[in-house]
């Protein structure tokens, strides 16, 4: 079956998770948007076993995500943390083979401690690092020791098709990591994105595919027979004032009095005191934004 053929037959929608949900006061906000699906990182909740230092999260002591993003949303994604200890704000930490094992089994002791079993959770994809090899002995392995727990096995361009069809073979649930691709094929990467996706569908039709990074709407609209994708576009209303078009500094305080001051007692009611910047407004403005967006593009986010 053609590329083409198979978008036609296939799609349905893309569950668009909201990635950041660590910081479980936001998720809260964006759940009064509408927003159902969230993605957290497991990393500033194992990273003291490592000596890692972190500084992005507001309230990881106060509130658990594994507690509290099931009851908010319809599905819940824990990623590794491993893109930002290999290539992101810890990239000095360097990991080797021991610290691999290690953190995977950090990963499994956390889920186990906490009885995290609703949780879907990313693999330790760390092919880019130390090679195919290891990473597939953390992949059989943490299958072996968690398996009530969904695992998103993660394709990267080292990989390679022999290393694509044995994870096809291999896995439930599969990820595209689509930075990667718009990095090492910044020219063809929206295609690359589609018709890997596509290859996976036909050889196993009953696979679910992730996105990994992947929420542009031309993506979103041609893979709607992906299972789901997530991505933090929405903690752009704080870094670049808006999303879009929409601008938060459009916003007139007496038109949004209202909403305003239901978020703050929201907030209040799980012992979070509203800041005075707004910022729980502008994510709140965000979630309404994106989501209406999603669902033009990928289709139903309920």
């Amino acid at each position: 079956m053609k590329a083409e053929q198979m978008h036609g037959c296939l799609g349905q929608n893309v569950k668009v998770h909201f990635a950041g949900s660590e910081n479980v006061d936001f998720a809260y906000v964006l759940h009064e948007a509408g927003v159902r699906y969230y993605l957290f990182t497991v990393l500033p909740f194992i990273m003291d076993q490592f000596n890692i230092k972190w500084g992005r999260i507001t309230n990881a002591k106060h509130m658990n995500p594994w507690e509290h993003l099931p009851k908010l949303g319809n599905h819940v994604i824990m990623d590794s943390g491993l893109f930002t200890l290999m290539f992101g704000a810890c990239k000095d930490v360097q990991p080797d083979e021991n610290f691999l094992r290690r953190y995977k089994d950090a990963i499994v002791g956390f889920v186990d401690e906490h009885k995290a079993y609703n949780l879907t959770c990313v693999e330790c994809d760390c092919q880019k690092l130390l090679g195919t090899d290891l990473a597939w002995e953390l992949r059989q392995q943490m299958r072996d020791q968690l398996p009530k727990n969904r695992i998103i096995n993660v394709f990267h361009y080292e990989d390679g098709k022999y290393g694509l069809d044995r994870m096809i073979e291999f896995a439930e649930y599969i990820a595209i990591s689509v930075p990667e691709l718009r990095i090492v094929k910044p020219k063809t990467y929206k295609e690359d994105v589609y018709r890997l996706a596509c290859y996976i569908k036909e050889k196993k039709p009953e696979i679910d595919i992730h996105l990994l990074g992947g929420t542009e709407k031309e993506m979103l609209r041609r893979c709607r027979f992906c299972t789901s994708a997530d991505s933090t576009t929405w903690q752009q209303v704080n870094r670049y004032g808006g999303i879009g078009k929409y601008r938060t500094r459009d916003i007139k305080p007496e038109k949004v009095k209202e909403e305003w001051e239901h978020i703050k007692d929201l907030l209040r009611s799980i012992d979070i005191e509203p800041t005075e910047k707004r910022i729980y407004y502008y994510y709140y403005m965000a979630g309404l934004i994106l989501r209406r967006e999603y669902i033009k593009y990928a289709g139903n986010q309920d």
